[in-house]
């Protein structure tokens, strides 16, 4: 057994020390992996048991300013390192087919290893998207695919700084960055006010962005199981299976929130319908179809349509909330009635 034990933790700093790039060994953060394996697991700590029960009793926190100067310096952060991707790499020297990484001590290799350590750097910043969450007692927000994005990232950009810091994967921080300057250009500007919400139709079109980035650090990074290529076949895998996770937690989150939305509205409308049906032959009438209430009169003051809905009980319920048949989607009009 202690054989054992030796050869792991000799195999480990051998990986650490001799296989891992030397320019980054004494960058901060880069020694050992343990630092930021600490930090992501007190971040879920935060969030998901310290955060709530901190603000359990409190009311939430009015951060509308707060929010807007987080959002815009994310905006110029993420516009910098996609800017950094691009001029030190990208944009002319590197190749979309096979890019093997220079380990060289050339300004432009230590350019686009120090963007790496930035960008490794900025999914710690983005740990204040869920606290800001918690602090304003949004917690519905607070879901596990949130969770697990911002608490996985760290620890798996720091592996790409340690040992492929540039090269072929990259591509993903590339992507990731353009997709990041115009979320959170979403939320500063939802941010802003009500008054600006009309301009916000686009927020599942971000969605939709987010998963074709995912698709296409897939097919970027999976095309080199089939050529021949000087990279890390290991981060081959590594960048493309987190594509794959996070494109099957987006597309999940996608049919939950948007296609789930527009079967209640189609619920909704469907509702909308029968009450004007049943109000209109009512009307047009002076009783009841199904025999509640037989008298042909009307309410003084009132139309036949509100002598329907004063005088008999199957129009006080309409007029307090409608249910569809289906206890899965429930709409109601009018009073909303507690379900």
């Amino acid at each position: 057994m202690a054989t054992l034990v030796r050869s792991i933790i000799d195999g480990y700093h051998d990986l650490m020390d001799n296989k891992s790039d030397p320019r980054v060994n004494d960058w901060f953060l880069m020694s050992s992996p343990f630092p930021t394996l600490m930090i992501c697991l007190t971040y879920v700590y935060i969030v998901k048991v310290a955060g709530p029960k901190f603000m359990e009793n409190r009311k939430p926190f009015e951060m509308r300013k707060i929010l807007i100067v987080y959002n815009f310096l994310q905006v110029v952060f993420s516009a910098w390192l996609f800017y950094e991707s691009l001029v030190s790499g990208w944009l002319f020297h590197y190749s979309f087919r096979c890019q093997p990484v220079d380990y060289s001590y050339s300004p432009l290799a230590l350019r686009m290893a120090r963007g790496c350590w930035w960008y490794y750097f900025s999914k710690f910043t983005e740990f204040f998207d869920t606290i800001f969450f918690v602090l304003r007692k949004k917690n519905d927000h607070v879901s596990t695919l949130h969770v697990i994005h911002h608490g996985v990232m760290p620890m798996s950009v720091w592996f790409g700084v340690k040992f492929t810091p540039g090269g072929h994967s990259t591509f993903f921080g590339l992507l990731n960055t353009f997709v990041h300057i115009v979320m959170y250009f979403y939320y500063m500007v939802a941010a802003i006010g009500p008054q600006l919400q009309k301009y916000l139709w686009w927020k599942k079109y971000l969605t939709a962005l987010q998963m074709i980035q995912f698709v296409l650090v897939m097919v970027h990074a999976f095309q080199l199981l089939f050529v021949d290529c000087n990279y890390p076949r290991a981060f081959v895998w590594w960048i493309g299976m987190h594509a794959v996770m996070f494109y099957f937690l987006f597309s999940d989150f996608y049919k939950q929130t948007y296609k789930k939305k527009a079967a209640k509205a189609q619920a909704r409308r469907a509702a909308l319908a029968l009450v004007k049906d049943q109000d209109g032959e009512i009307s047009s009438n002076g009783k009841e179809s199904n025999g509640l209430h037989q008298r042909n009169t009307k309410a003084p003051g009132n139309n036949d349509g509100g002598a329907f809905y004063e005088q008999t009980e199957m129009g006080r319920e309409m007029a307090e909330g409608f249910t569809t048949q289906t206890d899965r989607n429930r709409v109601y009009i009018g009073k909303q009635k507690a379900t």
